[in-house]
C-alpha cells in the first residue's frame, strides 16, 4: 500500500477530480483514496466521475446523501423533485443511455463509514455520545451538528476533542475556504466543489493538501447547483 488520501464531495466535477489526482501524483495501483461521498449531482459529469473512481484499485467510497438519492433514481426510475432540483438534473443528463450496472453496484456497495487506525471517515456526521455502529443512516448521511460544532469551535484551534477518535473526517457541510478546516479532532473536507468553491484531497499522514482550484472556472457557462429557499 502506498499513500492514503481523503477527498471531499465531488458533485459531478470530473475536471476537478482529475486535477486533484494529477496534482497529488496519485498512483491508481498502489495509493488509497477514501472518498467521503456525493460524487453525484451538481456539475455535468457524474458519469465520468464514477468511471474514474472505478479505475482506482484501493478505493474506499463512503455513501453520501446525494448518492442515496441518485441510487434511488437508478434503481426505480423515479425522479424525486427535491433531488432533481438539488443537482439531480445534471446527473440524469450525464447518462445519455441506460445507467451501467457497474455504476449501480458502485453506489450500492458504498460504505456508511470507515474506520482506520482510530480515524473515522463518514459523509455527514454522527452523535459522539453513541458508538458509530448504533448510528442511523439518516444521521450518517445528513446530520450537520458535529460539523457545525467544529466550525463554531474553530477559533479555539486544534487542542481539544469533540469525539473519542483521534481524527474524524467529514464531508457534506461546505466550508467558506478552499482548503480543509481542522478544528479539534475534526477535519471538514467539503471545500465547496458543489457550489463555487474547490475540490480538495489530503494525504492523511502528511496533511499535504491538493486542490482543483475554483470549480466554476473549470465549467464556464455551466450553471451548476442552485440554492432554493
Amino acid at each position: 500500500m502506498g499513500r492514503t488520501y481523503v477527498m471531499g464531495d465531488i458533485h459531478g466535477a470530473y475536471k476537478a477530480l482529475r486535477k486533484c489526482l494529477d496534482r497529488a501524483g496519485f498512483d491508481y495501483e498502489h495509493d488509497r483514496l477514501i472518498a467521503l461521498g456525493d460524487v453525484c449531482d451538481g456539475w455535468p459529469q457524474t458519469f465520468e466521475c464514477i468511471e474514474e473512481l472505478l479505475k482506482i484499485k484501493n478505493l474506499v467510497y463512503i455513501l453520501g446523501n446525494h448518492d442515496w438519492w441518485t441510487l434511488e433514481w437508478m434503481t426505480s426510475g423515479i425522479l424525486d423533485p427535491a433531488w432533481f432540483h438539488q443537482g439531480g438534473e445534471a446527473t440524469v443528463n450525464s447518462y445519455s443511455d441506460k445507467v451501467p450496472e457497474r455504476h449501480i453496484r458502485f453506489l450500492s456497495d458504498a460504505r456508511l463509514y470507515f474506520e482506520l487506525d482510530r480515524k473515522l471517515f463518514v459523509h455527514a456526521g454522527f452523535d459522539p455520545k453513541f458508538p458509530i455502529q448504533e448510528q442511523s443512516m439518516e444521521t450518517l448521511l445528513w446530520d450537520r451538528r458535529l460539523a457545525r460544532l467544529a466550525i463554531d469551535s474553530f477559533p479555539a484551534g486544534v487542542d481539544f476533542k469533540l469525539t473519542s477518535y483521534d481524527e474524524v473526517y467529514l464531508g457534506h457541510t461546505p466550508i467558506a475556504q478552499n482548503i480543509p478546516m481542522h478544528s479539534g479532532d475534526i477535519w471538514l473536507m467539503d471545500t465547496g466543489a458543489g457550489w463555487s468553491g474547490a475540490l480538495s484531497m489530503m494525504d492523511i499522514n502528511t496533511k499535504e493538501v491538493f486542490t482543483s482550484g475554483t470549480v466554476p472556472i473549470l465549467y464556464p457557462g455551466v450553471k451548476g447547483r442552485q440554492r432554493f429557499s
